[in-house]
């Protein structure tokens, strides 16, 4: 697909540009309504053809559950692996959406790896991720972002209290989510590690805060976070903080979200994901 036309879509995902102009754009670049609408299908999300664990799998518990938050319940999908015995714990923090079908299956995935797994409603004070991205687009907006840091750090908390959680805990964030798992490693000296995939970089000041290990994914097409990465490393080599930085050539930013052929990078993918399991198998085992 033409980079301009995947361009533009971030821009759409990312910036408050409305859906008829993102359609009025990509029919320009595409040469007309139909193909733009040809495009989109591509570009959009397709989560039942996506899901890699079933909600079904007979070796998985699956349940909704809800923990006090700054001022609002907080709601949440916990996946762990059947079973009594105690294990690390890792937050999944979604994209900019909310916690959707494929962030879902995230969650799966990291249950099924041998953890504890939450995946976190962020926008459960807001009445909770709609179906309509757009809106849930919308929604992320409206959060407070202090507030919404606390709920997060609650769910840490909430992870560490269970009888069946070994205390070690970590954070697996995308997009907006891998943004808030810099941010979690930045404000809770507790977590064992933070993954962060093309994620918003904190400032370097708040860099000696990190006490995590680190593992930072990024995609060599993304202009718009990867031009955060220098300084972020620096500040990172002057603290001594441990950390894998990993930059994937010629895939675009959310190259680990298979729900949009568009953009998804199998190989890219598949070895980011190898490599954050090991840094949970190294950190929270």
């Amino acid at each position: 697909m033409d980079q301009r036309i995947i361009n533009l879509f971030d821009e759409y995902t990312h910036a408050p540009l409305t859906r008829k102009n993102f359609l009025d754009r990509l029919a320009k670049l595409t040469g007309g309504t139909a193909l733009a609408l040809a495009a989109l299908a591509v570009l959009e999300p397709g989560y039942a053809q996506a899901a890699t664990v079933s909600t079904s799998a007979d070796d998985l518990v699956l349940e909704d559950v809800t923990w006090p938050g700054d001022g609002d319940p907080v709601k949440g999908y916990l996946a762990r692996p059947k079973g009594s015995k105690k294990r690390g714990a890792v937050v999944v923090i979604h994209e900019n959406r909310g916690l959707t079908p494929h962030i879902k299956d995230v969650t799966r995935r990291v249950a099924q790896a041998g953890y504890l797994a939450l995946g976190v409603d962020a926008l459960s004070p807001l009445g909770g991720t709609p179906t309509d991205e757009d809106q849930g687009r919308t929604l992320i907006g409206q959060l407070d972002p202090a507030k919404n840091l606390n709920n997060y750090l609650a769910a840490l908390a909430y992870l560490r209290a269970r009888p069946d959680c070994n205390g070690r805990t970590g954070c697996v964030g995308f997009c907006w989510g891998g943004g808030l798992s810099n941010q979690l490693a930045v404000h809770d000296p507790k977590l064992n590690a933070a993954v962060a995939y093309y994620g918003q970089q904190p400032k370097a000041e708040d860099v000696p805060q990190i006490k995590a290990a680190l593992m930072l994914h990024y995609a060599g097409l993304d202009e718009r976070i990867d031009a955060g990465i220098p300084a972020y490393e620096a500040a990172l080599k002057a603290n001594h903080t441990p950390y894998e930085l990993f930059v994937y050539p010629n895939v675009n930013h959310a190259f680990n979200n298979d729900t949009s052929p568009a953009r998804y990078n199998a190989e890219a993918a598949k070895l980011a994901w190898e490599r954050t399991l090991k840094l949970f198998k190294d950190k929270l085992a």
